[in-house]
């Protein structure tokens, strides 16, 4: 059997695997993840795994960070809102106003009521002129039409008449859920359009790597739920790969565990993604997936994600005190690998006899310009184009006088909200370079940016040296506390459904004491915890970070092999999974039964005439959509739920409400015909 090719583009590294069920893993491999280019990572991980001449491949699949740390760094592209016969209100509920952000969006009359009949006609001039007049300035379009989900003609007429006036991409809500939430399901909407652009670029950059390589094999995607889908069924529709990295390592870790019932902590450079998996299976998220603080209507894995990695940036609290992330930024020791010239900044900067609140951090560009993104401001295009020759340091960056540096730093941080700059500065995987962990990037460089960060901390008054060493064990201590706090908060959502984010002050003392440790002075409470699952810890800082965290939660740690690849190895041996539902409800009057489908609705004289149609088309729907993913030997599965309701004590019989048909489809991935 030819062997499978795992590829998982993280916000820091890039993974690839060569797998197959007889052999395990063959060869792996890590390299960079390049943002501005993203082929040039892929191109490395797949040189370093691929032996020459490469050998036939018969399934290719991705699982991905970047559609889950673009939407928790706010790092997406514009989009254009047009909400079909929303109220005006919509805007205030499930933080859709928030989500949209400075986004354009339009209202249109339009819109259905509960049984699917129009409330009002759509207004297809006024959808006309919104979509000929934002198309310029916004990468995607997101149309959500009121209850869509019970009749999706007007969103369905709308989307036409996008693709028809312009070339961008379009996402319905109805696509996406049948969920009635209407602003959860338009906040969905925006975040898939926003996606639709990373996306494409991610997957075109792995299609043209295969074509260099002369690989002719199915490119799959890790959904969130951690089944896989074609590439160009998840071009429709990225935001399903929400969660697609976090995904394929709890599919990855039971694979190379054979845990059963534990906590799957899978810790990169740009976030700490926590999951339970029950009796070998992930636990899901039925209500949709949380990321970035923005309730989804994806079902997907239950996941706990923090902006805690390697790679967070190191800052001080309004009260001096320390604090991990959540924002990314390049560490120092990368960045002088990268760029050699900046240790020299850095020297001088240790050498000025005051230190500025930017010594040690620079900025420089992260990707490219794309469409929707050339409505910069003055200011902005300034700071773009003195970037274009590599890093610079704030300190550079924001001289001259007080007006400019404020423009400067307002355009700057635009920049970096938008994904097109970044911030390099010291992160716990510099402090790692200076006590000896690690070796891979420049020691000096982090040394430099210790020893820096020791003399600007009030607390470390030692020689700059020890200062710096000081410095970067307060770090690590302060992110051993961080992760612990988002293992027990994790728990605590799961047990309890209680967020310890949102806890009094003491919650948070309380755990804080604990994963602290004793720090050898007498208090007057001591805080034990202990965690009743064991941890499965994957990713490439884990055994740094990790077994600190198990001691102090007093829990057993499982570091399996290949951990640092677990996503990768996830990807690959997952299964296709595509459901399709039908809601049947009864007509007012005794009048009858309508079916509500995905394309449009249907009435009955008789509720079981309406059930076996409901079943008949969500199971051809089901195998079409899970054929179309990608499946083979599909198998489909049918739930019907009748749900009906009666007071209590009541003597009349049971009350009607209404009837879920759901059909899930199920097959192994198809493999390229290599005889």
């Amino acid at each position: 059997m030819a062997p499978l090719l795992g590829i998982d583009t993280g916000g820091t590294y890039t993974d690839a695997v060569l797998f197959d069920d007889q052999s395990g893993v063959i060869a792996s491999a890590k390299a960079l993840t390049t943002k501005h280019d993203l082929s040039i990572g892929i191109r490395n991980a797949l040189d370093a795994v691929l032996p020459q001449p490469s050998p036939e491949i018969c399934m290719v699949s991705l699982s991905t960070t970047l559609a889950t740390n673009a939407v928790v760094e706010g790092q997406t592209s514009p989009v254009c809102l047009l909400l079909l016969g929303y109220p005006a209100d919509a805007l205030e509920l499930a933080g859709l106003g928030q989500a949209l952000g400075a986004d354009p969006v339009v209202f249109i009359d339009g819109g259905h009521t509960v049984t699917g009949e129009e409330q009002m006609s759509i207004d297809l001039e006024a959808a006309r002129r919104a979509i000929l007049a934002h198309a310029p300035k916004v990468a995607a379009f997101a149309v959500s039409g009121y209850f869509a989900v019970r009749n999706p003609a007007h969103e369905l007429a709308v989307r036409d008449l996008v693709r028809e006036l312009t070339g961008l991409p379009v996402t319905c809500g109805h696509e996406l859920t049948s969920d009635l939430h209407a602003p959860r399901r338009a906040l969905t909407t925006i975040l898939n359009a926003r996606l639709i652009p990373l996306l494409q670029r991610l997957i075109l950059s792995v299609r043209d790597m295969l074509a260099e390589k002369s690989i002719q094999a199915p490119l799959m995607v890790v959904k969130g739920d951690g089944s896989l889908i074609d590439a160009a069924v998840a071009l429709e529709r990225p935001v399903e790969t929400i969660l697609s990295g976090p995904a394929a390592s709890v599919v990855g870790a039971r694979h190379l565990s054979g845990e059963d019932d534990v906590f799957v902590v899978d810790m990169g450079g740009t976030t700490t993604d926590i999951a339970l998996l029950h009796d070998g299976r992930p636990v899901l998220n039925a209500a949709g997936a949380t990321v970035g603080g923005w309730q989804t209507m994806v079902e997907a894995i239950a996941v706990h994600t923090s902006g805690l990695g390697g790679d967070s940036e190191v800052r001080l609290d309004d009260q001096g005190g320390l604090v991990i992330g959540p924002r990314r930024v390049v560490p120092l020791s990368l960045l002088a690998a990268q760029y050699p010239r900046i240790v020299e900044t850095l020297r001088h900067q240790l050498t000025k006899k005051t230190t500025e609140g930017h010594d040690g951090q620079f900025a420089l560009r992260q990707r490219p310009l794309e469409a929707g993104q050339n409505d910069l401001t003055p200011a902005q295009l300034e700071v773009w184009d003195i970037l274009a020759d590599g890093p610079l340091s704030l300190e550079s960056l924001f001289g001259g006088t007080s007006s400019q540096r404020y423009s400067r730093q307002l355009a700057l941080a635009r920049l970096v909200e938008r994904g097109l700059a970044v911030i390099g500065g010291f992160t716990p995987t510099d402090a790692a370079h200076v006590l000896d962990y690690h070796h891979v990037w420049s020691v000096e460089a982090a040394q430099l940016g210790a020893a820096l960060w020791g003399r600007r901390a009030p607390m470390f008054v030692r020689t700059p040296e020890q200062a710096g060493r000081d410095f970067c064990q307060a770090v690590m201590q302060q992110l051993t506390v961080q992760l612990g706090r988002a293992v027990v908060s994790a728990a605590l959502v799961q047990a309890h459904s209680m967020d310890l984010n949102g806890a009094d002050p003491l919650g948070h003392l309380f755990v804080d004491r604990a994963m602290a440790g004793s720090d050898g002075t007498e208090a007057l409470v001591d805080v034990a915890l202990t965690l009743r699952r064991p941890l499965v810890a994957i990713g490439a800082p884990v055994s740094t970070y990790y077994p600190l965290v198990a001691e102090r939660l007093h829990t057993r740690l499982c570091i399996p092999p290949h951990a640092e690849v677990a996503n990768a190895i996830g990807a690959v041996v997952g299964s296709v999974v595509q459901t399709a539902r039908a809601l049947i409800d009864p007509l007012p009057g005794d009048a009858g039964f309508r079916v509500h489908l995905p394309g449009g609705i249907r009435d009955f004289d008789d509720l079981e005439e309406a059930a076996a149609y409901a079943t008949q088309e969500m199971s051809r729907l089901a195998e079409t959509h899970a054929r179309r993913a990608g499946a083979a030997d599909v198998q489909v599965q049918i739930r019907r739920e009748d749900h009906l309701c009666r007071s209590a004590g009541s003597e009349v019989e049971d009350i009607y409400i209404d009837t879920e048909v759901v059909a899930t489809a199920v097959g192994r991935p198809r493999l390229a015909d290599k005889g």
